[in-house]
């Protein structure tokens, strides 16, 4: 069973982004890492902690730690927030979940995957 971690995205910029290359989040160059959380009901409340005002639609990329090739860190007691010190290899992401929300812009779940 992979280990999993969620990673929280503006569905606009990740769309933006090129497939065929590693990923970077918006902020990479300016904090040097990709932010991450472990466990579905934490990256909801901290997609509400910072992102509730952002009215943009927002996906979960569902990462397979275990396939991250950059360095991955814990930096916080808890180890709940890992941050992947470099590009994110794409082989890594396992999904791409959209996150449900309330009219107010709360965070309410992630929305199962969508069948082709």
């Amino acid at each position: 069973m992979p280990s999993i971690t969620y990673h929280l995205v503006a569905e606009s910029y990740y769309e933006s982004t090129n497939a065929s290359e590693d990923y970077t989040p918006e902020a990479f160059a300016s904090d040097g890492f990709i932010h991450c959380t472990d466990g579905v009901e934490n990256v909801i409340a901290t997609a509400n902690r910072y992102c509730k005002d952002d009215a943009r639609r927002f996906l979960v990329l569902l990462i397979d730690k275990d396939k991250v090739t950059a360095e991955i860190k814990y930096e916080d007691p808890e180890r709940i927030y890992p941050h992947i010190y470099g590009p994110l290899n794409r082989d890594a992401i396992v999904s791409v979940l959209p996150v449900k929300r309330a009219e107010d812009g709360t965070f309410l779940a992630l929305e199962p995957a969508k069948r082709g």
